[in-house]
C-alpha cells in the first residue's frame, strides 16, 4: 500500500500574524501556510487572497478588524488555487479582481483543483463544510489594472507565468511593496505542479526589476529590505534549476518518471530537505518538470484520482 501523502502527517496549527509593512499596509503571515494581506484605504479595505475557506477567512477578517473598522469592500486573488481562493465568499466583497487567466483556470479546473488540494493538504482546509462553491471574480484584466483605494495606487500585475499562468502581484508604488503570491517563496517548498516553469525563471526577473523595499511572499517570513526580496527570488530560482535540472539529467540517461524522481532526490534533498511543504512539493513539480521537458506546454489539470495515482507511482 501506497503511503499516504506528506502533507496529511503535517498537523501542526499555524497562527498567522499581522505584520505592518508601511503605512496602511499589512501582512497576514504564518510560518510556513499560506500568506495574505491587505491594504488600508481612507475610506475601504483591499484585502489580498482570501485563505482556504471561509471559517479561516473570518479568522483573517477578525485580524483585519484589529487595525481597523473599515468596511473590506475589495479582494485581489493572486491566482486561481483553492488554498488562496475559497475562502473569498465570507468577505462579501463589492469587488474581486484577478487577471483574466485566473478566471479562466477557476472555470476550468477550479473544482478539480479544490478537490485535490482538500485531498493532499486537509490541515489547511479547516471547516471545508461551509466552503459554498468557486467564488468567480468581477473584474479582471490581461496585463495590469491601476487601482486606487483612496490616494493610494495599487497595480495589479501579471508579470508572466510562472506558478501558474495566471499569476498577478499587488504592487504598492509609493510603499514600495509589493504583495508576490507564490511567484517568490521565502525558505520553503516552491510548488511547480502547475507552472510554466521555465517561463518562470523570466517571470522572477521582472518581479526584481519592481525594485521594492518589502515583499510578502507565499510562504515564509516577509522581505524587508531589497537585499532580502533579492535573495528570496535567488533561493526560488535556485530551488527550480536544481529540479529541472535533476530532470533534464534523468531524462538524458533514459529514465521514467520515478527515476527522475529519485535523481531529483539525490540532488535536492540534500539542499532542500529541510524546507516546509519540500517533501510534499517535490512530487508533483518532477511530475510537472517531467511533462515540461518532454514537450508538454500546459499542465495538466491535478485531480484527486490523479494525484493519487502519482504518489503510488513514486511512493509505492
Amino acid at each position: 500500500m501506497a503511503e499516504e501523502f506528506a502533507s496529511t502527517r503535517d498537523t501542526t496549527e499555524q497562527t498567522p500574524q499581522i505584520v505592518e509593512l508601511e503605512r496602511d499596509i499589512y501582512g497576514y503571515c504564518s510560518v510556513s501556510d499560506p500568506n495574505c494581506g491587505f491594504v488600508v484605504g481612507e475610506e475601504a479595505v483591499l484585502a489580498i487572497d482570501a485563505r482556504a475557506t471561509p471559517m479561516l477567512a473570518r479568522e483573517m477578517i477578525a485580524g483585519i478588524r484589529t487595525v481597523t473598522d473599515r468596511p473590506i469592500k475589495y479582494l485581489f486573488l493572486t491566482h486561481y488555487h483553492a488554498v488562496r481562493a475559497l475562502g473569498a465568499s465570507a468577505f462579501g466583497a463589492d469587488l474581486v479582481f484577478s487577471s483574466r487567466d485566473t478566471l479562466a483556470l477557476l472555470r476550468e479546473r477550479g473544482q478539480a483543483d479544490m478537490e485535490s488540494e482538500i485531498g493532499r493538504f486537509p490541515r489547511l482546509f479547516k471547516g471545508r463544510e461551509e466552503i459554498p462553491g468557486l467564488t468567480f471574480p468581477d473584474a479582471t484584466f490581461e496585463t495590469e489594472l491601476s487601482f486606487h483605494l483612496g490616494d493610494r495606487e495599487l497595480r495589479f500585475l501579471r508579470l508572466g507565468r510562472a506558478h501558474t499562468r495566471g499569476d498577478t502581484v499587488c504592487h504598492i508604488p509609493d510603499a514600495g511593496v509589493v504583495f508576490a503570491g507564490d511567484l517568490v517563496e521565502n525558505r520553503c517548498g516552491v510548488y511547480m505542479g502547475d507552472a510554466y516553469v521555465q517561463d518562470w525563471m523570466t517571470t522572477l526577473e521582472r518581479l526584481r526589476a519592481l525594485d521594492c523595499q518589502a515583499a510578502v511572499p507565499g510562504r515564509g517570513a516577509p522581505m524587508r529590505s531589497r537585499q532580502e526580496i533579492a535573495d528570496a527570488i535567488d533561493t526560488t530560482k535556485d530551488f527550480i534549476a536544481s529540479i529541472v535540472g535533476a530532470v533534464r539529467h534523468g531524462l538524458s540517461l533514459g529514465r521514467d518518471l520515478k527515476g527522475c524522481y529519485e535523481e531529483a532526490e539525490r540532488i535536492c534533498n540534500p539542499r532542500f530537505g529541510d524546507w516546509p511543504i519540500y517533501v510534499h512539493a517535490l512530487a508533483f513539480d518532477v511530475a510537472r518538470v517531467y511533462d515540461e521537458l518532454r514537450g508538454l506546454e500546459h499542465p495538466r489539470i491535478w485531480t484527486d484520482a490523479r494525484d493519487q495515482e502519482l504518489w503510488r507511482t513514486l511512493h509505492g
